[in-house]
């Protein structure tokens, strides 16, 4: 990693409030319009120049300071004024929080566009980017086509909200992160806002925003098929509408990878790009695992050179897609760097890949998977923690149907996204498939490739629900996750189907009995890339802003495991138990204590669906000693289930000092879709 501290132009910063155009709600307080807060680091020249925006609701003054000095002033050294804004409702920003992705929202979020593009130091020209939520929102709002908007860079962000987020997946409801991820918003967003930065009425507008607070698990569990909430946001309904150039990048371990071989395929050659990583969900010169880093930052500064600056550098002549292909591996949790090479294609699909029929063998196979298969399927945000990635699969195949096809004396490399199809008979009206495609080494060694899941209620598409006819053989087909993966000579290709995946696919009642499935016309199809030279792919290594300089206090409590298994044996019951692990104790150069602990719970008994459960407990706090302030936030949320919904509780509690200033549950049963 190679830090700098000097740049070709001098920076500065200063925080700003941008007004939203137009009038407030009287949710929002009376007086005038919201204002949204931001950061603003720009060059030290007397010249206008392009602007970046970063837009998120995760707190610019604290909880991303120090990922935002690691490119914000890097940005600005290159000679850009890089800006990174606060999403209403969020850390200090006026108004309250909404729902993610939300119309206003994404309306913001244009209107910042524009009040950039006015200012006197800016040439009128902007550019978007962001991990993840910022990804997300820069595709959307490209999508609404403000004039100035010229190009963003979208990294581990998704085109299709309902079936590539963190809500469903092949039309199941996923339970580790549908549930995970509403705590945690929960939690984030009854944080106050700073008194340091908002003055003395930031108490006030802790209060305002606490009252508007509502659960988002309520909204995303009220719309179970893919209907029209979930297609606001997706831009996958209408590429045609991105009027802005797009350079999209991912990573293998992450489940947004596939958004990138979509938009490459669908989105004009002649202003898309994508780059697909080993990486996890996190930026690509971070350097965690797991690696190589690239020099990221160097490759969106000549992104922004040619589409903000009108550069003739070249960065239009790169391959269409760029990407990593790891060679076979053992199993393990995390890997600082993966064997692998890089590959280039100039067209996707590529004529590269062929896709090579394997077809299953044997007799009819009756499989009911016990409810616990999926705990060792690792965690759905790799974000380079140690236990992160998916374990040595053996005793998730052996609970599972599988199928092995030999590699002979040449490697099988694959690039792309498997199919499946499956002839399956259920007896039930309601299950899941979930197939998972592994390297099996000579040792016997079981890694995980990659994976998909299907609701056979969404086997007819995702915008409806539709029962298994009860004793009947259907096919169906459905696609794995995207990967590069090259099968070393001599190893094995395994396919295994399971009817369960807990806690990744939440269960329903009657899916214990799973299913049967007959491999006459049961196949896989493999995206077998061939042999051939290739044009070189290089990067350089990854640059950064020198540290922002937060410490980390030492503790002497003992660290839980990020990851535990615990089973009762008498009882059939499995509980696994998650350290997120998002940041810890952390104190900024300007004062601010800030402290957070979250664990999540995932229960099930192996025969009983209905006995599936999750439970989140966040613990916040911020301090300031200087001004005598303190604030705490704890929250708790559970769902569990029976026959014919989803019962959720929420909790808050805040408190000012020793103060409970603020405390609400929220108690509702959902129910689940018809099919």
């Amino acid at each position: 990693m190679i830090i700098r501290t000097e740049f070709p132009y001098g920076t500065t910063h200063e925080d700003v409030r941008i007004p939203m155009p137009g009038g407030t709600s009287r949710a929002e307080g009376s007086g005038g319009g919201v204002e949204l807060y931001a950061r603003i680091w720009r060059p030290v020249t007397d010249e206008p120049v392009p602007a970046l925006l970063e837009y998120l609701p995760y707190r610019l003054t604290d909880w991303t300071a120090p990922r935002d000095w690691q490119r914000h002033p890097w940005y600005a050294g290159h000679g850009y004024a890089s800006v990174r804004v606060d999403v209403r409702g969020h850390g200090c920003s006026g108004g309250n929080p909404g729902d993610e992705y939300d119309a206003r929202e994404l309306a913001d979020g244009v209107a910042v566009v524009e009040w950039l593009a006015e200012q006197p130091w800016c040439t009128g020209s902007v550019g978007m980017f962001g991990i993840s939520w910022g990804g997300f929102n820069s595709l959307q709002i490209a999508a609404l086509a403000p004039e100035a908007l010229k190009a963003v860079v979208t990294v581990c962000s998704t085109d299709d909200r309902y079936d590539n987020d963190v809500h469903y997946m092949g039309g199941s409801v996923l339970a580790v992160d549908m549930h995970a991820w509403a705590a945690t918003m929960l939690a984030f967003a009854a944080r106050p806002p700073d008194p340091l930065f908002v003055g003395d009425g930031w108490r006030e507008q802790w209060l305002a925003r606490l009252e508007s607070v509502e659960p988002l698990i309520h909204t995303w569990l009220s719309h179970q098929t893919r209907d029209g909430y979930w297609r606001h946001g997706s831009v996958c309904e209408d590429y045609g509408a991105i009027g802005a150039a797009v350079l999209a990048v991912g990573g293998w371990h992450d489940p947004y990878r596939d958004t990138v071989l979509r938009l490459v395929s669908h989105l004009p050659d002649d202003r898309v790009r994508g780059l697909i990583g080993p990486w996890s969900h996190q930026y690509p010169d971070r350097g965690l695992p797991p690696g190589p880093a690239i020099g990221f930052l160097q490759e969106t500064l000549r992104w922004w050179d040619h589409w903000l600056k009108g550069a003739r550098n070249g960065v239009m002549d790169e391959p269409l897609l760029r990407s990593w292909i790891s060679d076979s591996h053992p199993p393990a949790t995390t890997y600082e760097v993966l064997p692998g090479r890089w590959v280039a294609d100039a067209e996707w699909p590529s004529p590269a890949v062929t896709p090579v029929t394997y077809a299953l063998q044997g007799a009819p196979v009756a499989v009911a998977s016990p409810q616990h298969t999926g705990l060792d399927a690792g965690r759905f945000f790799p974000f380079g923690n140690d236990a992160d990635l998916p374990p040595d699969q053996r005793e998730e195949d052996a609970k599972s149907a599988c199928f092995e096809f030999p590699v002979g004396r040449e490697p099988v490399e694959i690039l792309g996204r498997a199919q499946v199809t499956v002839r399956l008979r259920m007896d039930v009206p309601y299950g899941q498939v979930v197939a998972r495609l592994c390297d099996v080494a000579p040792d016997g060694s079981s890694t995980l490739v990659t994976r998909g899941a299907l609701n056979l209620s969404a086997r007819l598409g995702r915008d409806k629900a539709v029962p298994w006819p009860v004793g009947a053989y259907e096919d169906v087909v459905f696609e794995l996750n995207g990967i590069g993966h090259r099968f070393a000579a001599g190893h094995r290709i395994r396919l295994a189907l399971s009817s369960a995946y807990w806690p990744w696919i939440w269960p329903r009642a009657g899916s214990e009995a799973g299913w049967t499935v007959d491999p006459a016309g049961s196949s896989v199809v493999l995206p077998v890339r061939a042999a051939s030279a290739e044009p070189e792919v290089a990067f350089e290594p990854p640059e950064q802003a020198e540290p922002l300089g937060v410490s980390y206090p030492a503790t002497l409590d003992e660290p839980r495991p990020e990851r535990l298994v615990v089973r009762d044996v008498a009882r059939g019951r499995w509980r696994l138990e998650v350290d997120p692990r998002y940041g810890g104790t952390r104190v900024y150069p300007d004062g601010l204590e800030y402290g957070e602990d979250a664990e999540e719970v995932y229960e099930i008994d192996s025969a009983d669906a209905l006995s599936a459960r999750t439970s989140s407990r966040w613990r916040i706090r911020l301090h300031r000693p200087e001004l005598g302030w303190e604030a705490r936030v704890e929250t708790r949320s559970e769902i569990s289930c029976d026959e014919g919904g989803f019962l959720t509780s929420n909790e808050v509690v805040c408190r000012e000092g020793d103060e409970v200033v603020f405390h609400r549950t929220w108690e509702r049963r959902l129910p689940r879709a018809a099919g």
